[in-house]
C-alpha cells in the first residue's frame, strides 16, 4: 500500500521472532479492509509486558499489563472537518499500537492458537481503534468483532 508510512519497532528480545513486512501487511490489510485511501502514519511497538504496563500506568492509570494499547491522534469529528486544516506534510497521523509480545504469547495458548493469529489479532485491534472503532457499547463492538474477523480471515487465507 503506497499510503502507508509505517514504524515498526520491535523490542529485544523480540525482534528475531516477528517479522517486520508480515506486520506491514496485517495493518495494511487493516487499512484496506476499513476502505482507507489516505496518506496515513502508524507507529508499531511490539513490545515487553514492563513497557506496556509502564505506559498503561501513565497514560491510563491502569498499573497493569495489557495485550495491546492503541494511542489515536485526534481526529476530527464530522462537523470539524471543514474547519479542520490538513496537515502540511498532507499524512493522517493516526497514532500508535503498541502490543504486549508475552501477553500475545500467553492468549494464544489460551486459546490454542499459533502466535502469529494472536499478535495479527492484536494488530487489527489496535489499528481499528486509531480508525474510531470501539467496543464501549455492545452493538460497537459487535461491528467492530466482525471486522477483525473478517480481516484475519482475509490475512490467513492471504
Amino acid at each position: 500500500m503506497q499510503n502507508l508510512q509505517l514504524s515498526i519497532q520491535i523490542e529485544d528480545p523480540f525482534v528475531s521472532l516477528v517479522d517486520k513486512d508480515w506486520l506491514g501487511k496485517v495493518v495494511e490489510t487493516t487499512l484496506i479492509a476499513d476502505g482507507v485511501g489516505e496518506l496515513v502514519d502508524i507507529g508499531l511497538v511490539i513490545a515487553s509486558d514492563e513497557t506496556v504496563q509502564n505506559l498503561n500506568r501513565s497514560y491510563r492509570g491502569v498499573d497493569a499489563s495489557t495485550d495491546v494499547l492503541a494511542f489515536a491522534l485526534s481526529q476530527p469529528s464530522s462537523d470539524e472537518v471543514e474547519h479542520f486544516a490538513m496537515p502540511p506534510d498532507k499524512i493522517l497521523h493516526l497514532g500508535e499500537v503498541i502490543v504486549s509480545y508475552r501477553q500475545a504469547e500467553r492468549q494464544a495458548e489460551e486459546q490454542h492458537h499459533p502466535i502469529e493469529r494472536e499478535l495479527a489479532l492484536l494488530v487489527v485491534h489496535g489499528v481499528l481503534h486509531l480508525l474510531g472503532y470501539d467496543h464501549g457499547k455492545p452493538e460497537a463492538e459487535q461491528s467492530m468483532r466482525a471486522m477483525e474477523a473478517e480481516i484475519l480471515n482475509s490475512i490467513e487465507k492471504g
